[in-house]
């Protein structure tokens, strides 16, 4: 099952794009014990580095941890299901031992299959992966806020599991549209009647976490 809204006490532990680097993200999450924090991972650990499914299982397996969909998760699911694609993931990043381990592993296939694609933090702010509004393909006009999340993770879940990727990797893909369209932000966190945003996807340079639009969006894929 998915969640829709984090429900915790705990303070919120954000962390952007992994992609396979676990080394880092083990000294990275030293000082953040587990229990101590709610984790929210906002996609993106596979490809690009050398440990993608370890770092899936490290996020399965670690307590009070949320980890949503990103496009390389969605991209390896398809390589998985369709042996076509396989070369256009690994010119994503894609590690061949990643693939053959995550085939073999159906239990982690069906987690991450069910994992969210947005959701909304304890004070409201939305989290997503990818830094653009296109998830709005999968709401009707007259859903309502407190509506919209649940479908687009219920859109997701059906998606994949009928092996049909590619509506969400068109969605996924896009790059940098809040930031050069900050009026597409504004339209979206009143759709989802939220007071900011915080993704991934789109890397920055920023030393730390890359503040936008007024502070309304916080990018947290510093590459």
């Amino acid at each position: 099952m998915t969640v829709d809204t984090i429900q915790s006490d705990l303070p919120i532990l954000v962390v952007g794009d992994v992609h396979g680097d676990l080394e880092r993200l083990f000294k990275a999450l030293t000082p953040y014990p587990a229990e101590t924090v709610h984790t929210v991972f906002l996609g993106d650990l596979v490809d690009g580095g050398p440990f993608g499914v370890g770092a899936l299982r490290y996020a399965r397996d670690r307590p009070n941890t949320t980890l949503l969909l990103g496009n390389h998760e969605v991209a390896m699911l398809r390589a998985i299901r369709d042996r076509d694609t396989i070369a256009s993931w690994m010119g994503m990043g894609g590690q061949t031992h990643d693939l053959q381990e995550l085939a073999g592993d159906l239990d982690l296939q069906d987690w991450l299959k069910a994992r969210p694609a947005v959701v909304r933090l304890p004070d409201r702010t939305i989290a997503q992966h990818s830094d653009n509004d296109g998830y709005r393909r999968f709401l009707s006009p007259d859903t309502v806020a407190e509506e919209s999340i649940e479908m687009i993770n219920s859109a997701f879940r059906h998606h994949l599991s009928v092996g049909d990727e590619e509506p969400l990797l068109s969605l996924l893909n896009p790059q940098g549209i809040f930031r050069n369209q900050p009026f597409r932000l504004d339209a979206w966190l009143t759709r989802l009647d939220g007071p900011r945003l915080i993704h991934g996807h789109t890397p920055h340079r920023a030393p730390g976490p890359d503040r936008y639009a007024g502070g309304k969006a916080i990018c947290f894929d510093g590459g």
